[in-house]
């Protein structure tokens, strides 16, 4: 199978910047959106479907313009669910997860700490609520996770790691948790393929960050760690625009 991941900043502004030719180029089997930013009443009916595949929306609930979460897929789930068990972390539209044959797949908008001390630690309580939940699954079968993580794991992760020591998005107790999550059993797929530094998936719209290169890899593709052998392929693909963020992908055997 072969799945892609993108934060598209708003589904509404991606598809009149050449998404549906990226879209039907891709080739992917599951293709799973972060940060929609729109219900599907709110888009008009070119827009609500694609040939060959179906949709699956979590949009927000709380507010409007906001988060939300998408997954088109032509493989067809044996079920899917959304957002996490605990009622506290619902509304946002932050999460869908499809049971497939062979193993579970999160697509997961997780959220931002930078807005103030109250959401950074809702971010870290999401996160932790997001593992127990993914470890759970994963007694059954196992799990595959994708999506904007909000976090740099490591140095080599972004352009400046100096001078965002003290940003959220970097924070030694954001990457802690990163580190507790691979230790938990997963695996980071684009670092089993590429230990390059300057590989970014995310670059502020500010200073010329993406011309320069400037970014940060905080999209990833994590699987647990018995579906290792699996994994054929793990890419980014910078060179798609219409986002803030571009595509990752993933090529597993199942």
């Amino acid at each position: 199978m072969k799945l892609y991941s993108w934060n598209v900043n708003g589904f509404r502004a991606v598809v009149k910047k050449g998404f549906w030719d990226w879209f039907y180029k891709c080739g992917g089997d599951v293709i799973c959106l972060q940060e929609i930013k729109a219900h599907p009443d709110q888009l008009d009916e070119k827009n609500r479907s694609a040939q060959g595949y179906e949709v699956v929306w979590n949009p927000a609930r709380l507010k409007k313009g906001y988060s939300g979460v998408a997954s088109f897929y032509r493989v067809s789930p044996l079920k899917i669910s959304f957002g996490l068990p605990e009622s506290s972390f619902q509304g946002e539209g932050r999460l869908i997860l499809m049971e497939f044959e062979k193993f579970f797949l999160f697509n997961v908008y997780f959220p931002n700490g930078q807005m103030s001390e109250e959401r950074l630690q809702f971010k870290l309580q999401y996160y932790d609520e997001f593992l127990n939940y993914a470890q759970s699954l994963r007694k059954h079968k196992p799990v595959i996770v994708c999506g904007d993580f909000n976090t740099a794991h490591k140095e080599i992760d972004l352009k400046n790691p100096k001078s965002n020591e003290d940003r959220s998005g970097f924070l030694p107790i954001e990457r802690a948790w990163l580190d507790k999550f691979i230790a938990s059993g997963y695996i980071d797929t684009f670092r089993m393929f590429n230990q390059e530094p300057g590989q970014y998936t995310w670059w502020t719209y500010r200073f010329g960050a993406r011309k320069r290169n400037a970014g940060w890899r905080i999209d990833y593709f994590f699987v647990s760690e018995e579906l290792k052998d699996n994994v054929s392929r793990a890419w980014i693909e910078p060179e798609v625009m219409g986002s803030d963020h571009c595509p990752i992908g993933l090529e597993i055997e199942v």
